[in-house]
């Protein structure tokens, strides 16, 4: 199916069962334990012996030889694999750096070698025996550094302009000259990297924590040098990604090659402090922000450059993106700049690009609204615009952030903030509000599936979308039972599995919107189908209720496949609607918090997401979405720090003991509002996404909240306790 032209009334706008908020379909095998994550695949993959992967210990230089006869004769060891060893290996598209290291050494923990044994007990031990002698080279560890010496290119492209920024800016009355840094984060999911690999024969199968099947499978295909028909890749459930797992990860890589070194399945599992250095990262970021105003807070100029670092042939932090888009003015500059740097990838980490560029424009824009003597809120409504800056021609589809705005402020009691910083007080807290504006672009992507229905008129469901806590399961049941008019009990879903039609898989927000509608897709050809066993007009026809109603009659779902199993497969192809119509979601955060007048420290008092994003498919997942969503926000405002050892390379705290992140005890009451919309232009569901919108602008609304409490402004986070000390009003 085709989609070229806006979203008309169709079976979907019933809301019978989408726009409910169901309970999770698969809530119950998770919360028993009976849902297995790859790693517990034993039956799947029954004996399966135990890989240990050995991480290089320099970031930058080769191998001059490594020595494997030790923990070749440890107990238990059943075989080494390294690159001397594994054959001829490629590198797959999405990946920067090479999976299995050496003799050359591209970043710190990068995988050398595999030890694999009976146990993983085994297998630990006999990798500390493994003896690697090193020649260090020099590497580049740091951003500032890189920035200051000029060592930076235009990350893969040239500057955005519209009109005249230097002249306008130089003109404008009001000016904001401000830079603003954010540090690498870790992706810190619960569930680390972890495979089972098995070979039959010259077939592959791989049962892994993956969120983009079919890219997996053609990037581990290209790694191994085997035709893409040859790999299955497996993925039911994963628990957690956040973007660390869009891509193929070293582990997969090297329980393939181990268990065709040993003939028997083998498991490996990234340990906690591996995953920092070896997997991708958020990089750091310095940002410079400039804008100029008219004294009634009318933006004239407005420009946004971004440095980020990353690995030779990796891409840059693309933190501009959003200002591109967010905010009125006629003059305007965007650029980013990439560093080499000798570092762990740096690649996609939920909302890339918008989470740390809205922590810093949000900042700015409350600094200029403070120089213009204007509210807040009222200055971003101020600068509202119903098209895109740079192209007038090319309207939003769906644009409701003033809405959000003046939603939020008046639930959140933003009339009774006093504007004057450090004039708000509880006792020893000093008490602040923040506001920060969100946007993420609503993305899509082609999705198919494959729908079954039954003699015993059950529809099943085949695609290789994936689930990461999201609730995929559930909204593709939903997406199903709406379409075909069964409850919710005759629908199964059967998720992340390459034998199945290619999805969407889940990143960029993309996900619900379109997997969702690949299935639409195919309901309507199984709809066509049972109307045609069924001797009726598919144009007229209406499921519902497990009947099918038509022209005075009535027939069971179930009777048109009493003569065999009735299956359809059809996929969503999105045309030009989105070059059209520019396409993203809108949303305000809004939040309270204190800050200990005699420690510093910082404590978030409440939290407000008003959130604009089409059709909201199920509000209970998807507040579960944003809420997750806004605590991410809490980390990366007030305690993410991945530090690097700019001597060695790698990050030190490479553990969750050392990387801190927030728990339950740093949250309190959270409230989401999804505002009723939905957009034709999108999807034929009329959906968007609210996964990575829940977390563009948290950061910057804390600290907007931190300087309100405080009077004490700080542009490099996170906002920790010794950087607000020094600055705190007198204690009184």
């Amino acid at each position: 199916m085709r989609f070229d032209t806006p979203a008309t009334t169709n079976p979907i706008d019933q809301l019978k069962v989408i726009g409910h908020a169901v309970d999770r379909v698969d809530g119950h095998l998770k919360t028993t334990g009976a849902a297995p994550y790859a790693y517990e695949q034993n039956e799947a993959a029954p004996n399966a012996a135990y890989g240990y992967v050995v991480g290089s210990s320099i970031a930058k230089g080769r191998i001059r030889a490594m020595n494997a006869g030790a923990a070749r004769r440890a107990p238990g060891v059943l075989a080494v694999v390294t690159a001397e060893n594994a054959g001829k290996l490629g590198l797959g598209i999405f990946n920067t750096a090479i999976l299995l290291g050496g003799p050359e050494i591209q970043h710190y923990h990068q995988a050398i070698a595999v030890v694999i044994a009976e146990t993983f007990e085994q297998a630990r031990a006999a990798a500390q025996l493994l003896n690697v002698d090193y020649i260090p080279e020099t590497g580049s560890f740091d951003l500032a550094q890189t920035k200051s010496s000029g060592a930076h290119s235009a990350g893969g492209k040239s500057d955005q302009r519209t009109g005249d920024f230097e002249g306008a800016f130089a003109a404008a009355p009001v000016r904001l000259d401000a830079t603003y840094t954010t540090p690498d984060h870790a992706h810190a999911m619960m569930e680390p990297h972890a495979s089972i690999a098995t070979w039959q024969g010259d077939r592959l199968t791989v049962w892994t924590s993956n969120q983009m099947v079919d890219w997996g499978r053609g990037d581990l295909a290209r790694t191994l040098g085997i035709p893409k028909e040859k790999v299955r890749l497996v993925s039911p459930y994963i628990g957690g990604g956040f973007g660390g797992k869009l891509f193929l990860r070293a582990e997969a890589v090297l329980a393939a090659l181990g268990a065709k070194a040993v003939n028997r399945p083998v498991k490996v599992a990234l340990t906690r402090p591996f995953m920092f250095n070896n997997t991708p990262h958020r990089p750091a970021t310095i940002q410079r922000i400039r804008i100029g105003a008219s004294r009634d807070g009318r933006i004239t100029a407005i420009a946004h450059e971004s440095w980020s670092g990353n690995l030779p042939g990796g891409k840059p932090e693309n933190a501009v993106q959003q200002t591109q888009l967010l905010y009125a003015g006629a003059n305007r500059l965007t650029g980013n700049r990439l560093s080499v740097l000798d570092l762990p990838e740096g690649n996609a980490m939920r909302a890339p690009g918008e989470a740390p560029g809205l922590m810093a424009l949000e900042i700015a824009m409350d600094e200029m609204a403070e120089k213009l003597r204007i509210d807040p809120v009222m200055f971003r409504i101020k600068n509202e615009t119903k098209v895109d800056p740079s192209n007038p021609d090319r309207p939003f589809s769906q644009r409701r952030l003033i809405e959000c705005l003046r939603t939020g402020a008046e639930r959140f009691g933003w009339h009774a903030r006093n504007p004057q910083p450090a004039s708000m007080r509880d006792g020893r807290w000093l008490v602040g509000m923040g506001v920060a504006a969100a946007l993420r672009n609503n993305l899509t992507m082609q999705s198919g599936a494959r729908l079954r229905l039954s003699p015993a008129g059950v529809v099943t469901v085949e695609t290789d979308m994936t689930d990461l806590g999201t609730g995929s399961y559930t909204i593709i049941a939903q997406t199903a039972a709406e379409m075909m008019g069964l409850p919710l009990d005759k629908v199964v879903v059967k998720l992340g599995d390459s034998d199945f039609p290619v999805s969407a898989g889940s990143g960029g927000q993309w996900g619900a919107n379109s997997s969702t509608a690949g299935v639409y897709a195919a309901a309507v050809k199984l709809r066509e189908t049972v109307a045609q066993r069924l001797g009726m007009d598919a144009s007229v026809a209406e499921f519902s209720d497990g009947m099918v109603r038509a022209s005075g009659k009535s027939i069971p779902l179930a009777q048109a496949a009493t003569a065999g199993e009735l299956v359809v497969e059809d996929s969503i192809q999105f045309g030009d609607l989105t070059k059209r119509y520019q396409q993203s979601t809108f949303g305000a955060h809004f939040v309270e918090v204190g800050v200990d007048l005699y420690t510093g420290e910082t404590r978030i008092r409440r939290m407000l997401a008003v959130c604009a994003a089409g059709r909201i498919l199920n509000p209970k997942s998807a507040r579960s979405q944003v809420i997750g969503a806004m605590t991410m926000g809490v980390g990366a405002a007030l305690m993410e720090d991945l530090v690097v050892d700019k001597r060695r390379g790698f990050f030190v705290n490479h553990d969750l003991a050392g990387y801190e992140v927030p728990v339950h005890a740093d949250i309190p009451h959270q409230e989401v509002i999804f505002l009723d919309e939905t957009d034709p232009m999108s999807s034929p569901m009329k959906a968007k996404g609210v996964g990575e919108l829940g977390l563009c602008g948290v950061g910057a609304a804390i600290a907007n909240a931190v300087y309100h409490a405080t009077g004490v402004r700080l542009r490099d986070y996170p906002l920790t306790l010794d950087k607000l000390l020094p600055q705190l009003p007198d204690v009184t």
